[in-house]
């Protein structure tokens, strides 16, 4: 994988690091509510859905890093299937809850799916 493609995809794992800490750790706390525009209330009674979301993105995230860390054939494969995952993701998300979404988590792993393929 090219450096630059590398880059993107680590960049990808970070946000999806990011949204666990703050679906799993912060959906109840000022932070969490700031950024997802919640109502104490909500966040209260949504905060194991959130959490349970997180997970999921840490297991998004898991896979890119493994990607990086497999290298070579095997990790262009890996980042192939984990990359399409947030695509999907990120779409159904913008679909059915923001259309900011799909601008946070399916186009930067769009843009990486597509640099994965031209290098």
């Amino acid at each position: 994988m090219h450096l630059v493609t590398q880059i993107l995809i680590a960049v990808v794992a970070l946000l999806h690091l990011y949204f666990l800490a703050l679906e799993m750790f912060f959906w109840d706390k000022p932070l969490g509510r700031r950024v997802f525009n919640l109502t104490p209330e909500f966040a209260a009674a949504s905060k194991a859905l959130a959490a349970n979301q997180g997970l999921y993105n840490g297991f998004l995230a898991a896979g890119l890093i493994w990607s990086l860390v497999l290298g070579g054939h095997e990790g262009f494969h890996v980042a192939i299937f984990f990359l399409t995952c947030v695509i999907v993701a990120g779409i159904y998300g913008a679909l059915t809850v923001n259309k900011r979404i799909f601008f946070f988590q399916a186009l930067p792993a769009i843009v990486a799916l597509i640099l994965l393929h031209l290098h």
